[in-house]
């Protein structure tokens, strides 16, 4: 699979203006540009991720969350940063992609399952906080974020379509086509992706080894013989490459093929309100080196060249029925299953020349590993203005673990882990608030990558499960000129897996509390002030010291004014300095790497509706240049060619960007 730049700006730039008969409606292009996604029920928020972003608009699925207040993302380079909800990140966060959940192939998390996603080529990106959902999978600790596409019934024969194409510094260029043909029983819709950059610099002027370039082909058919019933399948292919600032091997490929087929059915009756059935494939082939993206390779003397080829396959089956048990109560029933293998091939050589081939040797499974679970989940209306919601999960999780090399068996793994949330909600009389309290549990085995680390590859059932108790508690307030929310939490985690230097991990029980609040008030016809504000403390309770990996509290502060087609405005960012470190310790994902500065960065941002189907927006993320690095970021690494070393991979530089949005409808 090939795209072009000039392959997807003729496809893209010939959607607009195609005429057709059956044109249902205008497009919904709005001059909407979203600089901190709100949130509007109980700990969910739902953001567009066709609509236009500031900062500049993501490249893949943790660049995006990052503008959500509670989000932060670990830089490594250009792409593939790992996303941090409230502090807590690898397997703690469950993503799913279009309903499936799968994970990536390298040990030292080059490619998190975000680094497969390209936010526009999906609807909506759904976030939950908290363990307050038992439907989306075990292990949702730190809460869920998921990927989804939804393609509307057409009411006539027609067609839909969205695209868009970026440019911007270092080479930066972003191209999204998204066409669906259909007829009120079947339709056909594909979208393809492309991003490439270059090197970036930081605000000094310094290159950082950040180059990449992705591609992705998604197709989805379905039936819909009528408004209740859906038969889909579905297929997707994606690749990569990418170069790392933090470590001494690049990733040169990053394929991923997913094969899928859904079925919904609703209202049934007045008790069997929906059936849900999904199945899906997911095989991630993932190759690493340390000579194809960099002049000089870092190794030994005696084996200077290496590269490491792991890979994924998953399968997982999800089933659920809405069940309307009266008008006041509806529960959810679900079961779901992920069937796991690893494997991992490496090679070496004193030089190039005599690299062994990548087939020439045979992989070595290293994990097999399957997870069943089964739920319930009810809401319950006590009253007009109350309501219950409330869940039970049950997971049955077993692990193999085996010498790659060898295959002899290194360990396993059995355990049984139960989750669980009770959540009431109250919406005001006569205000267009809701206020809810809840509190969930949630627990999760050690990863793949966790066990490995235990003590050098031994006996992997040392390791407790991670359990999270977690109480949340806030206000939502939908108002006209006045939307936002705040929500506070108080997390108790036993067996928290702690990691120290990424090659050992231990247990240690942790408590976190923390807040994030959003708001948005126009304060007139035209202008709009917003703000987000996100803090977290985490404490390591069995060895008294703050808890590793933990954010500072940030601040953003933004400003829109809107006339007509025109939309302009800034987004100011100030980050406090954190001094609450555990150098050495934290997770797979990272450890500490010491005290670090606050900083503050100011973005401008314009859009410019050209019509219903055409809008155009531009800006400048970092306007002042300055050189700084988030607190929670991977080291960065001497490569040859590009300046000593940083202590964190620092961000980009100023950085300018156009982006054109086009539709049809």
């Amino acid at each position: 699979m090939s795209f072009t730049r000039a392959t997807l700006a003729a496809a893209i730039a010939a959607l607009p203006f195609a005429t057709h008969a059956a044109d249902e409606a205008d497009t919904t292009l709005g001059a909407v540009v979203v600089t901190a996604p709100q949130m509007r029920d109980p700990l969910v928020v739902v953001n567009d991720p066709k609509a236009p972003q500031v900062p500049v608009p993501a490249s893949d699925g943790a660049s995006f969350l990052k503008n959500i207040p509670g989000f932060n993302v670990i830089r490594k380079a250009g792409t593939d940063g790992d996303p941090v909800l409230r502090g807590l990140a690898g397997s703690r966060l469950n993503v799913l992609l279009d309903g499936a959940e799968f994970h990536g192939g390298c040990g030292g998390r080059m490619d998190p399952p975000t680094a497969y996603v390209f936010p526009e080529a999906y609807d909506r990106v759904v976030v939950v906080k908290g363990p307050q959902s038992v439907r989306y999978g075990n292990g949702n600790l730190a809460g869920v974020v998921s990927f989804e596409r939804d393609t509307k019934r057409f009411a006539a024969p027609g067609v839909r379509a969205f695209g868009s194409l970026m440019a911007g510094s270092w080479g930066r260029a972003d191209g999204v086509a998204d066409v669906t043909f259909g007829t009120p029983n079947v339709y056909l819709r594909a979208n393809g992706t492309h991003s490439e950059s270059d090197d970036y610099e930081d605000g000094s002027g310094r290159k950082v080894h950040s180059a990449f370039k992705r591609n992705s082909l998604n197709i989805q058919g379905g039936w819909t013989p009528d408004d209740n019933t859906l038969l889909e399948i579905s297929a997707a292919r994606s690749e990569a490459e990418a170069a790392y600032a933090d470590r001494p091997m690049d990733g040169t490929v990053f394929d991923r093929e997913g094969y899928g087929v859904k079925f919904e059915k609703k209202r049934i009756s007045e008790l069997l309100r929906k059936i849900d059935v999904q199945a899906d494939y997911n095989y991630i082939d993932h190759v690493m080196d340390n000579y194809s993206l960099r002049s000089k390779p870092m190794g030994s003397a005696a084996m200077p060249y290496r590269w490491n080829n792991p890979d994924r396959e998953t399968h997982g089956l999800r089933a659920s029925v809405e069940l309307g048990l009266s008008a006041a109560t509806v529960l959810t029933l679900g079961a779901d299953r992920q069937d796991n293998t690893h494997t991992l091939r490496a090679g070496s050589s004193a030089t190039r020349a005599a690299i062994p081939a990548l087939g020439s040797l045979a992989r070595g499974k290293d994990l097999e590993a399957v997870t069943t679970g089964i739920y319930g989940e009810l809401t319950h209306e006590l009253a007009k203005a109350d309501r219950l919601v409330a869940g039970l999960r049950h997971d049955r999780y077993s692990a193999d673990r085996y010498v790659a090399t060898s295959g002899a068996r290194n360990g396993s793994a059995s355990e049984n882990l139960d989750g669980g949330f009770l959540r009431w909600e109250h919406d005001f009389a006569n205000q267009p608030a809701t206020a809810y309290i809840g509190l969930g549990h949630a627990q999760r085995p050690m990863d793949h990558w966790e066990a490995t680390t235990y003590n050098g590859l031994t006996a992997t059932s040392k390791l407790d499960p991670e359990k999270n108790t977690q109480l949340d508690l806030g206000l939502v307030w939908n108002g006209g000129d006045i939307t936002g929310s705040l929500s506070g939490y108080y997390s108790k985690i036993d067996d928290y897996v702690l990691t120290r230097n990424n090659n050992t991990s231990s247990n240690v029980d942790a408590t976190r509390y923390g807040m994030e609040a959003d708001v948005a008030w126009r304060f007139a016809r035209q202008w709009t002030l917003r703000g987000a504000y996100a803090y977290v403390h985490a404490d390591n309770d069995t060895m008294d010291k703050p808890l590793a990996q933990t954010p500072p509290q940030e601040l953003r502060l933004g400003l829109d004014w809107q006339g007509g087609a025109w939309t302009a405005g800034a987004l100011a960012r100030f980050v406090d300095s954190q001094d609450r470190v555990h150098v050495g310790y934290g997770s797979v994902v990272g450890q500490d790497l010491g005290k670090s500065d606050g900083f503050t960065t100011l973005a401008l941002y314009g859009n410019y509706r050209i019509n219903k189907r055409a809008q155009l927006s531009a800006g400048i993320d970092n306007v002042f240049d300055r050189t700084y690095a988030e607190h929670i970021s991977r080291a960065g690494s001497t490569i040859l060619g590009y300046d000593i070393a940083t202590t964190r991979v620092n961000e980009p530089g100023r950085f300018l960007w156009a982006k054109l949005n086009l539709a049809l409808d």
